[in-house]
């Protein structure tokens, strides 16, 4: 399985970017897609996932500014990042979550997201 993730940047607050998260297989393969993101010194967390039914969650400090899509054509995930604060910056990784009569978890690389003036 691969997660190959892309998209991180430098930008400015108020600004946006698109992560997109390009999975090896059927997308439905895995029974949820999420972004996590992980800040120096902190540890990893959700930012939004979203299930096969195409259900969504967010963290609170998500919602109203990122949007959690995927594109089934492309197996890809995206994740877009609106009205970006200081305070997103992370390394953003993306996850798949499979079950087979266990949870198995996979990972992306990660990519880095950098917001400063």
């Amino acid at each position: 399985v691969q997660l190959q993730a892309s998209g991180g940047g430098l930008v400015h607050p108020g600004g946006s970017l698109r992560l997109s998260c390009v999975v090896s297989g059927n997308i439905f393969t895995y029974s949820v897609m999420g972004w996590y993101r992980q800040a120096p010194g902190k540890q990893r967390e959700l930012v939004a996932s979203i299930s096969t039914g195409g259900s969504t969650n967010y963290q609170d400090s998500a919602k109203g500014r990122f949007t959690i899509s995927r594109d089934s054509l492309r197996n890809t995930v995206y994740l877009q990042m609106n009205s970006l604060k200081p305070e997103d910056t992370a390394v953003y990784y993306c996850n798949a979550k499979r079950y087979s009569s266990e949870w198995y978890n996979y990972w992306g690389q990660g990519t880095q997201v950098t917001v400063s003036s």
